[in-house]
């Protein structure tokens, strides 16, 4: 996709010149040729739980409503106040647990089809729970609850069913999402260079006065444009001072002549999510903008170059952040400097395992996916996030989206000139 790039004097190299209703009109959808995860990619993954159950000595898993849910079966239902889930046993057995009033709906849902056991309103689910796993002939052992099962559930079936051992089913379910495959990779990629064509007509729209909000409407309809149904799956704009703010403040400032621009967003392909962070300045950089933006690219780079196979999540974290408190930042989390982890896995999950913080001795494997964005926040003056996304190959690192150009030129537009 190429933009003729309208400059004013003294302004950032495609940032401010256009409107909103113009660069929307440039924004075409970018999905053609991309397509959801099979059904026999949700088999394998239901087959590579198995392996790891047996590995780990459990004998079944609850997978609430949510991601994990739909990782393994490709059902989609939204988790609430009542239990709505599958049990997944080592043998590879798929039963639901619904209220009764939601089976014929939830079979619509689904993609790997099973039993669904369902509850009445005044019945409790717990008790269902426990009658399938014995007609299963699990009435012992250790049961994994998928890590994003709420208290309520947990706490109900442990009272319920006492005579089991209830474990995190991290093992599995980490275990299993964490190393993408190829097909996951497609859609992360396809998403990321959505959200970059976003970022760049975002940046195109930017004039003195402008609001947060009116910045943030245009991402929203700019991600619907280019073939993210729903939008926006989240975005933060800051401008100025509140840009040292990582995720915002109250009362968000509108835009003046020379503030530091931070905006973080994304969308969601198929239910896989892109995140992408970029920071500039509207007008002229300063001394001090660019002592700073050049430092947060190191940052990042160091980052990226640390990130071999093999290597602790932890020691990416170290790399980046030791490079920052050489130049003054810090120590540790502490502001002016990185106030908090390098980088966060992703898929599904906008932030899943593993993580690059210093306390993740998870060793980098092919298929992991992270953000590297090792933001310098300076409190009382701006900040600044570079943030873009890496997945391991056989051969390192790879980038799904390159990182910004430069400060004066952050799109690289010069150098496609």
């Amino acid at each position: 996709m190429t933009h003729k790039i309208i400059d004013t004097p003294e302004m950032t190299v495609g940032v401010g010149g256009s409107n909103a209703s113009t660069e929307l009109s440039k924004l075409k959808d970018m999905t053609a040729g991309i397509t959801p995860i099979a059904k026999e990619e949700f088999e394998q993954r239901i087959e590579n739980a198995c392996d790891l159950m047996r590995d780990n000595d459990i004998n079944a898993v609850y997978l609430n409503a949510g991601t994990n849910l739909y990782y393994f079966t490709g059902t989609r239902w939204g988790a609430s106040e009542r239990m709505v889930g599958a049990i997944l046993t080592r043998q590879g057995q798929v039963h639901y647990i619904a209220p009764r009033f939601e089976i014929s709906t939830l079979s619509g849902f689904m993609l790997i089809k099973g039993q669904v056991h369902g509850w009445e309103e005044h019945e409790s689910p717990y008790n269902l729970f426990g009658s399938v796993l014995n007609d299963l002939g699990i009435i012992e052992g250790n049961i994994g609850l998928d890590e994003s099962c709420p208290f309520f559930i947990s706490n109900g079936l442990a009272q319920a069913h006492p005579s089991y051992q209830y474990v995190s089913a991290k093992s599995i379910t980490a275990g299993c999402r964490m190393c993408k495959s190829e097909a996951e990779l497609a859609l992360m990629q396809r998403a990321k260079n959505m959200t970059l064509e976003v970022h760049k007509a975002a940046a195109r729209i930017l004039h003195d006065g402008i609001s947060t909000e009116e910045v943030t409407e245009f991402i929203h309809a700019a991600h619907k444009k280019v073939g993210a149904t729903k939008g926006s799956y989240f975005c933060i704009v800051l401008f100025g001072e509140d840009s040292a703010y990582p995720h915002g403040v109250n009362n968000p400032k509108a835009l003046e002549k020379n503030d530091m621009v931070l905006i973080d967003t994304g969308c969601q392909l198929h239910g896989y999510n892109s995140d992408i962070t970029r920071t500039y300045v509207f007008g002229v950089p300063t001394q001090r903008d660019r002592e700073v933006w050049n430092q947060e690219k190191e940052s990042q780079a160091i980052g990226f170059k640390a990130a071999q196979l093999g290597v602790s999540c932890g020691a990416v974290d170290e790399a980046a952040r030791g490079y920052l408190i050489k130049q003054g930042y810090g120590p540790g989390y502490q502001a002016p400097g990185l106030v908090h982890r390098t980088g966060h896995g992703i898929g599904l999950d906008i932030h899943e395992w593993p993580y690059l913080v210093s306390s993740d001795t998870t060793p980098l494997q092919v298929g992991m996916c992270f953000s590297n964005e090792p933001m310098i926040s300076i409190p009382g003056e701006f900040g600044v996030r570079l943030e873009d996304h890496f997945y391991m190959t056989e051969s390192g690192p790879k980038w799904f989206t390159e990182p910004s150009h430069s400060l004066d030129d952050p799109f690289g537009y010069q150098d496609q000139a």
